[in-house]
C-alpha cells in the first residue's frame, strides 16, 4: 500500500511539472464550446432536413434561409446570420406574412430563427437550436425597404407600459390581436410566447372563438416581438417534443402568477453560468458532430427561400477532376422532402449551370 501511495504522488508531481512545462498540452486537453463551433458556420449542412435534440439543446441539418427581402416580409439584423431554419418553418413565416396581410398587417419584420446548422448561440437565445423557433417582431413593416444599416440600429417598440406589466393602449391595435390569432391558427405551431401583459390583453379582450388563446405562452422578455415554435417534424426521429401547452385558455391561476413578485424577484446567491457558456458538443445528441461535418452548399442564394416563393437548386462542392482530393460526388445533397409551394426541393443536385447570385441587399 506504501509502494502505491508513493507512486500515486510521483505521478501528481510529474503532472504538475508537465502543466509548467508544456502548458500549451494541457490547453488542448479542453474541448472547445459548441457555441464556438456553431457559431462560426455560416452555412447549413447540406442533408435532409432533420431537426435533433431539444429546442434549447441541439442542432439542425438542411436548413434553409428566408431572403432578406419579400413582398409582405423584411428580414432584421442581418449580420447575426440568424435567417436559417427547418424548411417547414421558414415557409410557414412566409405563409404567415402574406395571409395576415388580409388581416391588416402590413407585413413582417422577421427577427432570429436560427444559425445555420443551429446549435447553442455565442449571444442572446437560449432555444432557437432546432431550426423550429422564429422571432416576430410587433412592429409592423413600414411601407419601404429598410436600409442595411437600419436593419441593424432601428429598434422594436415595446407593447408593455414603462415600468409595468400590462399592455400600453396607445400602442396596441386590434391588428396586433388578429396577427397573433392568424399565427396561433396554423396547425404547425405548438407554442406562442409573448410578454404577460400581452396575454392578459388578450384574455381580456378576446370575443368569440377563444380556443387559440391556450396557445399563447406568458414568459419573461416578449415585449416587442413574439416567439413561434412550431412542433417537431414527422421526418425528424432524433427531435425532442416539448409537452403540448394545457388545454385551456391559460387565462385562470397561471397568469395570475405572472402579476405577482414571485417571478420578478431578483435571484440570490452565486450566479450560475448560461448553459451555452458551458455547453461542449458532448451535451449535444451525437448527430450534431456530423452536423458540424456535413458539406456546405456552393453558396447562400443557393438555399434561400426567394421572394417570388422559389427556392433555389443546392448542391454540396463537385470535384475538381484537376485537383486530387477535392470533394466528390459521393458527397452530394440528399434530396429533402418537399416543401409546400415550393417548386424544387432545395437539396437535389445542382445542374451544371451557374449558379444564382444572391439578391442585392440595400446600400447602407
Amino acid at each position: 500500500m506504501k509502494g502505491m501511495a508513493r507512486l500515486v504522488r510521483v505521478a501528481a508531481v510529474l503532472a504538475a511539472v508537465a502543466a509548467v512545462i508544456y502548458p500549451s498540452s494541457v490547453a488542448l486537453t479542453k474541448e472547445p464550446l459548441a457555441k464556438d463551433l456553431f457559431g462560426a458556420e455560416k452555412l447549413p449542412a447540406v442533408s435532409k432536413p432533420q431537426s435533433f435534440g431539444f429546442y434549447s439543446k441541439g442542432c439542425f441539418s438542411g436548413g434553409v434561409a428566408i431572403a432578406t427581402d419579400g413582398a409582405t416580409w423584411q428580414a432584421m439584423r442581418l449580420s447575426r446570420n440568424r435567417r436559417w431554419g427547418h424548411p417547414t418553418m421558414i415557409k410557414l413565416i412566409e405563409r404567415l406574412s402574406k395571409e395576415a396581410t388580409a388581416d391588416g398587417w402590413p407585413g413582417l419584420l422577421v427577427g432570429d430563427i436560427s444559425q445555420p446548422r443551429g446549435g447553442p448561440m455565442l449571444t442572446g437565445h437560449a432555444s432557437h437550436q432546432i431550426g423550429l423557433d422564429a422571432d416576430i417582431w410587433l412592429t409592423p413593416m413600414p411601407d419601404r425597404r429598410l436600409t442595411a444599416a437600419e436593419r441593424e440600429n432601428m429598434s422594436a417598440v415595446s407593447m408593455i407600459r414603462k415600468g409595468g406589466l400590462t399592455v400600453d393602449d396607445r400602442l396596441w391595435t386590434p391588428a396586433h390581436m388578429r396577427l397573433l390569432k392568424r399565427a396561433a391558427s396554423y396547425p404547425e405551431v405548438e407554442r406562442i410566447f409573448v410578454h404577460p401583459g400581452i396575454k392578459k390583453k388578450l384574455c381580456d379582450t378576446v370575443t368569440g372563438d377563444r380556443s387559440w388563446l391556450k396557445k399563447i405562452r406568458p414568459f419573461w422578455g416578449h415585449d416587442y416581438h413574439f416567439h413561434v415554435r412550431i412542433k417537431c417534424q414527422p421526418d425528424s426521429m432524433g427531435c425532442k417534443p416539448q409537452d403540448p401547452p394545457p388545454d385551456d385558455e391559460g387565462c385562470g391561476k397561471q397568469l395570475a402568477w405572472w402579476f405577482t413578485e414571485e417571478p420578478w424577484r431578483p435571484a440570490t446567491g452565486p450566479q450560475k453560468p448560461r448553459p451555452r457558456d458551458i455547453m461542449t458538443m458532448a451535451s449535444l445528441p451525437k448527430e450534431c458532430r456530423a452536423v458540424l461535418d456535413a458539406p456546405a452548399p456552393v453558396s447562400e442564394a443557393s438555399v434561400t427561400i426567394g421572394g417570388n416563393g422559389v427556392t433555389t437548386t443546392a448542391a454540396a462542392p463537385v470535384a475538381d477532376p484537376e485537383e486530387p482530393g477535392s470533394a466528390s460526388s459521393d458527397v452530394a445533397a440528399q434530396p429533402g422532402p418537399t416543401v409546400p409551394s415550393v417548386p424544387v426541393s432545395a437539396f437535389t443536385a445542382t445542374p451544371k449551370v451557374k449558379a444564382p447570385l444572391p439578391r442585392p441587399r440595400p446600400e447602407r
